[in-house]
């Protein structure tokens, strides 16, 4: 059916940059955006709207011609250029394989410019309202081309991009929490307690499932999927990296264990039409998503510092949400040690 590669290295080298506590965006004013988007020649003739993002700073603008484009700031030394342009790269090649998705303009011989310190890329606006992962028919599509993306995406490697594994993505948030102080000390140990047996759990499951790593959009949740009159747009792939397969899946799953199931089978057959799944994958759905919780916390404390966090993540330093974290952390312990799921019974 389709030619996989032999899998390539894990590139967890640590090349991700953490922001120091100095950074913010205030001298990213409204005159500065529309001063770099003109540097390159292009004329904005709307105001700018702001668009959901925390990590970087997006507006999306209509210029002189009636054109719908959508502008980029990334994120100061969060990524190399290397690796911004890999992800570049790894754009170009999924649009000549014809999966759907904003792509970064080429303009004057270049899809990353620089102003002012600040690197940026230019997008066409993808028009589209929200997936609807409850919807069959929609859900088969998004398979169909997360498939067709994976048979893409097994033909290279990444040099420069991040892995997906343990220490990564949960060994580092960790220590980072650790020395945060955002964790309550009347809640320390009851947290960190919880947390470790999670991360030891999931790394253990990790360990047992020898995988392929390819490369992946990283971030495949329904929200970074638009639906357009002719199917999904997929967005923002800054978290390209290698990893198992299953993380451009096990996001797209909702509802209980037989609604997860339901979605599961939907799922891996239209992409099994395009690229093969491992279905020993499916035992890393639930460590995949202890990583991500444990990510998450780390990624709102490691941002802190900027103004846009406090004020959109008020909850996060406060008792409350810490003792809701410790509990939602026992109840991912429960799930991990719960059997996989499967499309076979047991």
């Amino acid at each position: 059916m389709v030619n996989d590669t032999v899998s390539q290295p894990n590139h967890d080298d640590g090349k991700h940059f953490p922001i120091g506590a100095e950074f913010h965006y205030q001298s990213l004013t409204p005159d500065n955006i529309l001063d770099a988007i003109e540097s390159i020649g292009i004329y904005p003739e709307s105001g700018l709207l702001a668009l959901n993002s925390y990590e970087n700073r997006v507006y999306q603008f209509r210029c002189d011609q009636g054109e719908k484009y959508v502008v980029k700031f990334y994120r100061p030394e969060r990524w190399s250029k290397e690796q911004i342009l890999e992800e570049h790269e790894f754009s170009y090649e999924l649009d000549d394989a014809e999966v759907p998705l904003a792509l970064p303009l080429t303009i004057n011989g270049n899809t990353l410019h620089h102003y002012q310190g600040f690197d940026f890329a230019l997008f066409k606006s993808i028009g589209g309202r929200g997936f609807e992962v409850d919807n069959i028919e929609q859900l088969e599509m998004v398979g169909h081309f997360i498939g067709r993306l994976h048979q893409c995406s097994r033909r290279s490697h990444f040099q420069h991009r991040l892995g997906c594994s343990p220490e990564l993505l949960g060994i580092e948030p960790m220590q980072w929490l650790a020395q945060s102080g955002h964790i309550p000390n009347s809640l320390h140990e009851a947290f960190f307690t919880i947390a470790h047996q999670v991360l030891d759990t999931a790394n253990e499951i990790w360990q047992s499932v020898p995988t392929k790593h390819i490369r992946l959009h990283g971030d495949l949740h329904p929200s970074n999927i638009l639906w357009t009159p002719d199917g999904p747009g997929f967005v923002d792939l800054d978290d390209a990296r290698s990893g198992p397969a299953v993380q451009d899946l096990w996001m797209m799953l909702t509802g209980d264990r037989q609604q997860r199931t339901m979605q599961l089978d939907i799922l891996l057959e239209a992409y099994g039409e395009f690229s093969d799944f491992d279905m020993k994958e499916l035992k890393l759905i639930e460590p995949l998503r202890a990583l991500r919780m444990l990510n998450y916390n780390a990624w709102i404390s490691r941002r802190w510092d900027d103004p846009a966090f406090p004020m959109h993540f008020p909850w996060f330093n406060t008792q409350k949400y810490w003792e809701g974290q410790i509990l939602a952390f026992k109840e991912q312990l429960s799930a991990l040690n719960e059997p996989a799921l499967s499309l076979t019974p047991y």
